[in-house]
């Protein structure tokens, strides 16, 4: 069965993302589990820990995302939320902002607690 609440269940979770993203970093590891993925920019890391470990070690200070769309799919399968979104983002407060893309395939935490994400990709889009 579809949860009608997916589309906001998406964007709730984007917006906690970023925020954290931009704020602290090194809470991010909470948002995932043993079992999640992520593919940055071609590299491939499981588990909260290898996740928080390379999004900390990006090599900037201050980072902020400028969402553009945010685009969310029901996961019938497993009660999940497929996450597509475009933004900008402006690293160490430089002039030209960066486009990228990054999806998110979030499911329903043990215990219907709430949601992680258990698949992200993120691509910067250059030309």
């Amino acid at each position: 069965m579809i949860n009608p609440q997916f589309d906001s269940i998406g964007k709730q979770f984007v917006g906690h993302y970023y925020k954290t993203f931009d704020s602290d970093r090194a809470q991010l590891g909470a948002l995932y589990a043993s079992n999640s993925m992520l593919t940055f920019e071609n590299e491939q890391f499981q588990g909260a820990e290898a996740i928080q470990k390379k999004l900390t070690s990006l090599p900037f200070n201050q980072v902020q995302h400028q969402i553009v769309t945010t685009d969310c799919q029901p996961n019938p399968s497993n009660n999940g939320v497929l996450v597509l979104v475009t933004g900008t983002l402006i690293v160490d407060g430089g002039a030209t902002p960066l486009k990228y893309a990054q999806s998110f395939h979030i499911v329903p935490s043990p215990g219907n607690t709430g949601y992680f994400c258990l698949n992200d990709m993120f691509r910067l889009n250059y030309g």
